[in-house]
């Protein structure tokens, strides 16, 4: 129980702190979103009084520049603890609307990509260690150091251009048909999956080596294990040794991470959505710092944080459940 309280309180400290990071970035920063706000209404030449740009930056930006500062920030938290990230000064919509609206489909390309590279990815390093030494285990070490050294963003701009402009293969941006009514159908479905192949091949392609060497290295040292001599002496056979034995304790120092990177699947992945014209968090993301869309831009950076700090979290607790050594932990981690 005081492990629980211990990472919860933690968890909410590391979402408040955010928080107050980003207030103290629109607000207090010289030359912040804030000023830089006033700035670009004086230079659009509407003949605005000084109280009425202020109020245009409260309404965007939950932020009232001539209350005090502790007022300020008590409504800014206010403000974001019910949701209101403010009003996009580039799209003109609530913040909430558009990152709620862009955050299923990054979820959607994150999750399958995620999926594909972490099962393939152990699959393959479960075999490669199996197989150590030889010519298969050498050659898929070559190749899974190689494209985990390639970034994503590379893997995309030669998909887009040989599967997308050149051949055909694939379209070259939307997350839809154009003219396609949304819903559960199998056209929609199918379009869907069409529109988002690329994006999930070149996530998948590029982080499934990683997956798969940290596998390869972890099963390696597990069956050198004592544990797995007496397991055979006692005529248990291999396919419950390599499941219940290797497979289970080889992906445990694993579990984190993968925890982590669920998190970041809302952060989306910006570079790949830009270059697709994937309208996700990131897609919008990208065009808030084009735009200088400080609500938008701010949104997003507490969204990307809250998710990572809820998938830490989420590892934190339930790694007892799959390593007993580390259930109960009490006030020590190590065990």
């Amino acid at each position: 129980m005081h492990y629980i309280l211990k990472r919860t309180a933690q968890a909410i400290f590391t979402v408040f702190a955010t928080i107050t990071l980003t207030f103290a970035l629109i607000r207090l920063l010289p030359g912040g979103p804030a000023q830089s706000m006033r700035a670009q209404m004086l230079e659009q030449g509407n003949d605005l009084t000084s109280e009425q740009i202020n109020r245009q930056i409260e309404a965007q930006m939950n932020i009232a520049p001539d209350e005090p500062l502790y007022v300020q920030y008590a409504e800014y938290m206010a403000s974001i603890l019910t949701g209101d990230f403010g009003i996009s000064t580039w799209h003109n919509e609530p913040v909430a609307d558009i990152l709620g609206s862009a955050l299923p489909w990054t979820v959607f390309i994150m999750a399958t990509s995620l999926f594909l590279a972490f099962v393939v990815g152990i699959s393959l390093g479960a075999y490669m260690a199996y197989r150590e030494g030889s010519t298969f285990d050498v050659s898929s070490t070559g190749v899974a150091l190689l494209l985990n050294s390639i970034p994503d963003y590379v893997v995309a701009l030669l998909a887009l251009t040989f599967l997308g402009h050149q051949t055909g293969l694939f379209p070259t941006g939307g997350r839809y048909a154009s003219g396609l009514e949304p819903g559960i159908h199998p056209e929609f479905l199918a379009s869907v999956a069409y529109h988002g192949a690329l994006p999930v091949l070149s996530m998948a392609v590029v982080a499934f080596g990683g997956w798969a060497l940290d596998m390869r290295g972890n099963s390696i040292r597990v069956l050198g294990a004592d544990y797995l001599h007496v397991a055979r002496l006692r005529g248990l056979s291999e396919h419950r040794i390599a499941l219940r034995y290797v497979a289970r304790n080889a992906i445990l120092p694993m579990y984190t991470n993968l925890m982590i990177a669920i998190g970041l699947m809302f952060g989306g992945a910006i570079i790949i959505e830009e270059i697709f014209a994937y309208p996700g968090i990131g897609f919008y993301l990208i065009s808030a710092i084009d735009q200088r869309d400080y609500p938008v831009m701010m949104g997003a950076f507490i969204l990307i944080t809250i998710a990572v700090v809820i998938g830490v979290y989420i590892a934190d607790l339930t790694y007892g459940k799959l390593d007993p050594r580390a259930k109960g932990g009490g006030s020590r981690e190590s065990y």
